[in-house]
């Protein structure tokens, strides 16, 4: 009787698997190098990643994320300080996880296309609870409705102000061994940021959930939908907010009017303090710069995500295989930068691995 029971359990969870798209991760990546041996370190990758069944849509997935899940989890920050960079603009860092001793972990974390406290909250909550370590929550120019001193934004964000912020990280807790995560348009600062120290980073690993690749391209991608909605949100975090602060550029007129992101990135390079959009994406497009990442990276897309297209992947496939420290991780549901399992309480899948790859290097 057990027996029969397990078969038609097993054909149930059959069924499910092929209605809700549950299948093995694929994984790019050189065999010779030390990137593959993840496959053996990281039961996780040996197993389906099942969708939450009622979630396997990319679109539901989305929706409850942001109508839902985002606003039931309310995380109490340690504290958010305020860092004046070198220019007399301001970042900030979100503290989560102060209590821990001086010398565990340190997780910089670099959120979203307009990521705040609030909307990170899940991912910074799961990273701390799956590690145990603290997570610094790296926020940009313009984020969580920051001070604007200086006229200067960038959506991708600089690497000059990340290096600023590091380095009051490791001020702060220099006995800390510090790794990296990029969600997003985060990815694009990370792997930028990765690619122009090549050795010289303290990062001892770093994960990009959900990159769009090349920053120039990209936008391209995006479903026309999220690609609008998204445009609005620019508007409403970074552009209305500071309306006297833009006055006098020149270019402001042609960012008002854009439609969608691909117009956006365009014509907003003199907000971001640049004369040109070419001379804005040779300073900030990691793309120009990913082979020259030096420490271990695992990337993670999602093949049904609408804003990260996995075409976005296609033209770096052959590179990145040759790359030892690199491996590409994809999986036919998820979304965008969500990967939501398990059905009464759906909790990320890709958080787990974030943590899990990033504690084999401690």
């Amino acid at each position: 009787m057990k027996f029969v029971l397990n078969k038609i359990s097993q054909l149930v969870q059959e069924i499910v698997d092929q209605v809700t798209g549950a299948e093995l991760p694929t994984l790019y990546y050189d065999p010779q190098g030390e990137a593959g041996q993840m496959l053996e370190i990281l039961p996780q990758l040996k197993q389906k990643y099942r969708p939450t069944p009622w979630l396997s849509n990319t679109h539901l997935h989305l929706i409850y994320f942001d109508l839902i899940k985002k606003k039931a989890v309310q995380l109490q920050y340690d504290v958010i300080e305020h860092l004046k960079m070198s220019d007399g603009g301001v970042t900030a860092i979100a503290w989560y996880g102060l209590h821990v001793a001086a010398d565990t972990p340190t997780i910089v974390l670099m959120p979203t296309l307009t990521g705040t406290p609030e909307s990170m909250a899940e991912l910074v909550r799961d990273l701390h609870r799956h590690t145990g370590w603290r997570v610094a929550l790296c926020l940009r120019r313009g984020h969580a409705n920051l001070p604007l001193p200086v006229p200067k934004i960038s959506m991708f964000g600089s690497t000059d102000d990340l290096r600023e912020q590091i380095q009051y990280i490791q001020s702060k807790f220099p006995d800390s061994t510090l790794y990296a995560v990029g969600s997003s348009a985060g990815t694009g600062l990370l792997v930028r940021y990765l690619g122009e120290q090549g050795e010289q980073t303290p990062f001892k690993a770093a994960f990009a959930l959900c990159p769009g690749y090349d920053t120039e391209l990209g936008f391209q991608n995006v479903h026309p939908f999220y690609s609008k909605v998204m445009t609005k949100k620019l508007f409403e975090s970074f552009i209305h907010p500071y309306s006297e602060t833009w006055q006098q550029t020149a270019s402001l007129p042609k960012v008002l009017a854009s439609r969608n992101l691909l117009e956006f990135q365009s014509h907003y390079f003199e907000l971001a303090g640049y004369s040109s959009f070419e001379d804005y994406n040779q300073a900030t497009n990691p793309i120009h710069v990913f082979e020259n990442v030096k420490i271990p990276l695992m990337i993670l897309n999602a093949e049904d995500d609408p804003v990260c297209h996995i075409r976005n992947l296609e033209p770096y496939k052959e590179t990145l295989q040759k790359m030892p420290n690199i491996v590409v991780v994809t999986t036919k549901k998820g979304s965008h930068c969500i990967f939501y399992e398990g059905f009464k309480q759906p909790e990320s899948w890709a958080s787990r691995l974030i943590a899990d790859y990033l504690r084999v290097y401690q």
